[in-house]
């Protein structure tokens, strides 16, 4: 029952009012929000009735569903219009933390280094490159000199310049990015729309021109070692799913060769080239099992042969080094061992242990080397550089110097090398670029991001503390804070939380955050299970028939937070995307009570509907993350959390909900939806507002960097106002 007080207007499919008792916004007479009109849908499963007032909305075309979105939007507008001149001060102080002109540290790629650049007023990044016999100076002053001091160094060849290519667009981004082995060739694939569908483009390198050469739906990219012969798998037509390999060449337009298709639709398809140039692998995954197939790069017409036939529930990745396969693999436990076997019988039956499974330390990855392998790990919710000599065996690991951080692999293209490249950051630390003496086992800082405006590190504390779960399990949590701030339970919150696909949310820099800490907010991410922080068991915790412990996890750690005295759940405003929102939808149904408000961003709400269409992006594969709600068990495990389906008549915080009408991940009347069910069912008499980005934009939002900016500077006005700071 719909219990706001309104005057109202058929509008279409809308209803169009005026409400009265609005909060956090109310700052005069404005217009009500639209209220969907309700068509009932119903669905008969696993004995139950599912009604579904709000399906309409799926059917993009339709006029009525623009125009509700549209209403959507001028509501929104309306209750922010008050934080315009706030927004444009936000932006501000954002873009005043940003090198608008910079250079990345560039890396060696056969004859050339290659970089990104970006110029002050550009959305996009340049990618170029210098020949090193051009003169380029060593790669540990971090960036060609002139392009570091803006514009282009007298030996740089723009590569790709995205600007060039966005002209004229709202949508521009550069997915793939290969160049062929002899450094005449770029094979790259772009979305311009952001539905994440992209198209194959080639280049001549040496002429400037673009090719013939063109493919649609394109997921990974691999050249051939003859550098006439490109591997590219591609999405079928509905699901987005990678599903099969195709072998192009180089100059031609006709139909390409099919190599390989992938039947069984939990399975994605990824090509990849070793670090070696000696093989290509075909990687077919799905979110528990996987299987590679192998080629030598330099016999492109060879056929695929499989290394090691999947079983269910078993990982493994491989990698090359010399005449042995390097795998990663959890066949002896979740967190993955590394094995070695022979190039010309890498089966199972030949695989000798090299690195055993380790129930504290998950292995994430492996990078092969000539003599040398690194491993990145996960312990005690942190990543981790472990660096091996194959000669030796003698084994070390890079040390960080502070509580919570990310590290991670540079771009390392060069396989005989001693050098390897890694990227540091924590909430505190810009992202810095170090170079790795494998030999020696010291490390050189190349580049450190230059944070514009009076930026000083020393002003604030990074923390890393634990929360009780109710289970007793304890929740790691980020947190960054002025030094000076008052831990005294009345200051404001902001708490972030993700928790699913075993994705790990690190301790990263986010510049933007300062415009909420340096008003005395306190920051803090919550590793949740589900997440990977913690290995594959946490993982495992926090999916299929475990899911819940997500969602109190995320309640455990705000408890703590606010027991602890870090903010107060009056000021407490908490955010999540894409699997993040379903958290969001999830928790807000639980405990409403706990939070101020929240962002719900491209939000997973409509579980059971979304799980229940196979012929959705995603849906078929991701039973092994969810659950398969056609079966009994999974269905009612799902329907108690789905947060679409438990809305409920009561009071819920003020929400910001926000999506993209060409998101291809999450579609945009997933929010829509839950909007509108919200509005229908709520009890009190809060702010709840959807923006839809209508203009082409992605799951991520906007492409260009000031619009993003923008966007940022929106929501920050919206979170800060509902922590009572205004300026």
């Amino acid at each position: 029952m719909y219990l706001r007080v309104m005057r109202h207007l058929q509008v279409g499919g809308l209803v169009v009012g005026s409400v009265v008792g609005l909060t956090g916004a109310d700052t005069g007479k404005l217009p009500g929000p639209p209220v969907a009109k309700k068509v009932p849908h119903f669905t008969e499963i696993n004995g139950h009735r599912l009604e579904d007032d709000y399906f309409w909305l799926r059917d993009k075309p339709n006029p009525e569903v623009r125009a509700y979105l549209e209403a959507e939007n001028a509501y929104t507008d309306a209750v922010m219009k008050p934080t315009e001149a706030f927004q444009k001060k936000l932006y501000e102080e954002m873009l005043g933390r940003i090198k608008e002109t910079d250079v990345e540290v560039p890396y060696r790629e056969g004859d050339y280094f290659y970089y990104t650049r970006t110029e002050a007023g550009k959305q996009y990044a340049i990618r170029c490159r210098q020949r090193v016999s051009d003169g380029i100076p060593d790669t540990r002053a971090g960036a060609p000199s002139t392009a570091a001091k803006g514009g282009s160094a007298p030996d740089e060849e723009v590569v790709l310049d995205v600007n060039e290519m966005a002209k004229g667009l709202a949508f521009m981004t550069v997915n793939e990015y290969a160049v062929s082995s002899d450094g005449n060739l770029l094979a790259y694939t772009y979305d311009n729309t952001g539905f994440r569908q992209f198209t194959l483009a080639v280049k001549d390198l040496r002429t400037g021109q673009a090719l013939i050469d063109h493919a649609e739906r394109v997921g990974s990219v691999v050249w051939a070692s003859d550098n006439k012969t490109i591997f590219y798998t591609q999405e079928d037509a509905v699901s987005k799913r990678q599903y099969r390999l195709y072998r192009h060449a180089v100059g031609t337009a006709g139909a390409d060769a099919l190599v390989y298709e992938e039947k069984d639709e939990r399975f994605e398809l990824d090509a990849v080239k070793t670090r070696s140039e000696a093989y290509i692998f075909l990687i077919s995954s799905s979110h528990t099992t996987s299987e590679a197939r192998y080629i030598p790069a330099d016999q492109p017409m060879a056929e695929f042969k499989v290394m090691e036939p999947r079983k269910q529930d078993v990982q493994y990745y491989p990698e090359h080094n010399g005449e042995s396969f390097y795998i990663r693999v959890n066949d002896t436990g979740r967190n993955f061992r590394l094995v070695k076997a022979p190039v010309g019988d890498p089966s199972s039956k030949s695989w000798k242990e090299v690195v055993a499974q380790d129930p504290d330390v998950m292995l994430n990855h492996v990078d092969m080397f000539r003599n040398f392998y690194v491993l990145m790990e996960r312990e005690h919710g942190l990543p981790q550089i472990r660096v091996t000599d194959l000669r030796s065996g003698k084994s070390r690991r890079i040390m960080f110097p502070e509580p919570a951080y990310l590290s991670h692999g540079y771009v390392n293209r060069v396989y005989d090398t001693t050098e390897f490249r890694y990227g540091y950051q924590s909430p505190i630390t810009p992202p810095s670029v170090f170079a790795y003496a494998m030999e020696k086992g010291t490390s050189t800082l190349l580049k450190q991001k230059e944070v514009p405006g009076g930026y000083d590190r020393t002003r604030y504390e990074v923390e890393q503390i634990y929360a009780p779960a109710a289970d007793g399990v304890k929740i790691p949590i980020s947190v960054v804070r002025r030094k000076d701030a008052k831990l005294d339970g009345k200051e404001p919150l902001y708490l972030y939380g993700y928790g699913s696909y075993g994705i790990s949310i690190d301790a990263a820099f986010n510049s933007n955050w300062f415009s909420l800490v340096d008003r005395g907010v306190t920051v803090a991410v919550a590793h949740i299970r589900g997440g990977g922080e913690m290995g594959k068991a946490w993982h495992d915790a926090g999916r299929m028939m475990n899911k819940k412990n997500t969602f109190s996890d995320f309640i455990a750690c705000a408890e703590y937070l606010v027991g602890h005295g870090y903010g107060s759940k009056e000021r407490l405003v908490i955010e999540g995307r894409s699997a993040g929102g379903l958290l969001m939808g999830a928790v807000l149904n639980m405990r409403p009570d706990l939070f101020k408000a929240a962002v719900v961003g491209v939000p997973f709400v409509d579980v059971m509907n979304t799980m229940l269409d196979e012929s959705l992006p995603l849906t078929v594969g991701e039973f092994e993350e969810w659950g398969n709600p056609k079966e009994k068990a999974a269905f009612d495990y799902m329907m108690s959390y789905s947060p679409y389906d438990n809305v409920e008549a009561k009071n819920y915080p003020d929400m910001l909900v926000k999506t993209s009408f060409n998101d291809s991940q999450v579609m945009y009347w997933e929010p829509a939806k839950y909007v509108a069910k919200m509005r229908a069912v709520r009890t009190d008499h809060h702010t709840l507002m959807l923006k839809t980005n209508l203009s082409p934009a992605g799951h991520g939002g906007a492409s260009g960097r000031y619009d993003r900016l923008h966007e940022a500077a929106f929501d920050y006005a919206y979170v800060l106002r509902e922590m009572g700071i205004e300026e």
